[in-house]
């Protein structure tokens, strides 16, 4: 599912328009991206949760041809399923 498939199921659950259901998506996107600038974990109960991961930084090497390369620390988001949602999924 894309997000205007996501658009497209919210809209016929829901009395919204288009427009508004749009609207609803965009904002809990945005509010996930302002959470991860933060720093703060977002956990929605019996879904998922999402959290910043931060990695140290690395040597690594190039495969193709064996040089080695300084891969430098980063911060990544990572997804996490919920019980709930694993229970159903592997039903």
């Amino acid at each position: 599912m894309n997000k205007l498939e996501l658009i497209s199921a919210l809209k016929e659950k829901t009395k919204l328009s288009k427009t508004e259901a749009g609207e609803v998506v965009n904002i809990f996107f945005d509010s996930l991206r302002d959470s991860f600038i933060k720093g703060e974990r977002v956990e929605i109960r019996g879904l998922c949760s999402f959290f910043i991961k931060e990695y140290k930084g690395y040597t690594g090497r190039n495969p193709k041809t064996g040089e080695k390369v300084k891969i430098a620390k980063k911060k990544l988001p990572f997804f996490k399923c919920g019980k709930e949602l694993r229970d159903r999924v592997d039903y």
